[in-house]
């Protein structure tokens, strides 16, 4: 599988440690993350990571910022995204079975590495139910 994340400042350790773990179990991952603590606007990593997901260069991407809230914001904006923020294992494990969410949004400031390394795999693993939930899926685009 081929996964794109994105990270500003915030998320920078975070990003490396899940890029290791993403790499170590065979997935590409497509950095577009900053990997440095200086201060950045979010938007320039994380329209990116949308992007390659919407244009299917990107199975499913991972953006990381302080709150979580930006990122989700930023990558919502695109039609085919739906960019889930989570901050346990229940909405990680919802958000992919009901809503198909192809984006996962970590809020680096509010949940432990581990926490959000676990949220990755979760993520990543967990397949859509489809059926009724595809109907509600449909009707999310304007």
């Amino acid at each position: 599988m081929t996964l794109a994340i994105g990270n500003d400042h915030a998320g920078t350790q975070y990003k490396f440690e899940i890029v290791k773990l993403l790499e170590n179990k065979g997935h590409k991952v497509l950095n577009f993350g900053t990997d440095t603590d200086e201060s950045m606007d979010y938007p320039d990593s994380i329209h990116p990571v949308a992007n390659a997901v919407e244009n299917g260069e990107a199975d499913l991407g991972i953006t990381i910022c302080g709150s979580g809230n930006g990122a989700q914001m930023a990558a919502n904006k695109h039609q085919g995204i739906r960019a889930a923020l989570c901050w346990n294992n229940e909405l990680v494990a919802l958000a992919r079975l009901h809503n198909n969410a192809n984006i996962l949004s970590i809020p680096a400031r509010f949940v432990s590495l581990q926490q959000a390394l676990g949220f990755v795999e979760l993520f990543v693993t967990t397949e859509f139910e489809g059926g009724r939930h595809q109907t509600r899926i449909d009707k999310i685009p304007c």
